[in-house]
């Protein structure tokens, strides 16, 4: 266990960052699997674009890095193509 004022200090922040940082991933994660479950074309492009703002909100944060983002985003907008 830390001894400092300022260590247990840290470890209350990274345990709280790590809670909020845990949330908005599995967030992330649920709404590109149920856009991949979506088979209806117009529910897709209507879901896209939230999708898309919340991938670039997570890796402007350094929640998931910029790359993962973009790469989500390019295989989501494929998979909406594909579907017409």
């Amino acid at each position: 266990m830390a001894n400092h004022k300022s260590s247990l200090k840290r470890i209350r922040q990274e345990q709280k960052r790590r809670l909020h940082n845990r949330y908005y991933a599995k967030t992330m994660r649920n709404a590109v699997r149920k856009m991949r479950a979506t088979t209806d074309k117009a529910a897709a492009v209507e879901m896209y674009p939230g999708i898309q703002k919340l991938l670039d909100k997570l890796a402007k944060v350094n929640i998931i890095h910029k790359n993962k983002a973009s790469n989500l985003k390019s295989k989501l907008a494929r998979y909406i193509a594909k579907l017409g």
